[in-house]
Formats: C-alpha cells, sequence, structure tokens
C-alpha cells in the first residue's frame, strides 16, 4: 500500500491523470487506477516503469513515510 498511496501523491503532485502516466509508463490506465487503490501486486517491473515516467527512481515510491 506505501508504494500505491506514494504513487498517487507523487501524480496528483505533478498534475499528471492516470491515463498521462499509463502511457507514460507503457501501461493501460485501468491497471494504474487498480494500482493506486491497492487491487493490485504489482511487478517490480511495472514499479519501475512508473516511477521512471514520473522522473524518479523506484526507491522513492518505496521510501517509509
Amino acid at each position: 500500500m506505501r508504494f500505491a498511496r506514494l504513487l498517487k501523491t507523487e501524480r496528483l503532485a505533478r498534475g499528471i491523470s492516470q491515463e498521462a502516466l499509463a502511457e507514460l509508463a507503457g501501461l493501460h490506465r485501468t491497471y494504474v487506477g487498480s494500482v493506486e487503490r491497492g487491487e493490485r501486486n504489482i511487478a517490480v517491473d511495472n514499479m519501475e516503469a512508473l516511477a521512471k515516467a514520473m522522473g524518479l527512481d523506484v526507491s522513492d515510491l518505496l521510501k517509509a513515510g
């Protein structure tokens, strides 16, 4: 859930829609939404793709908060 929460927080802070983030990461919009809601167990490859799409390292989205 930490990844999901930080992903959404960072996406909103950057003013990026789920659709735009999904396109940048090469993923489907509904997948991004379900990840943000914590409905999916996300693969490390997809975590990296989402982080990279926002100019972050995956560790930035896993930090304690």
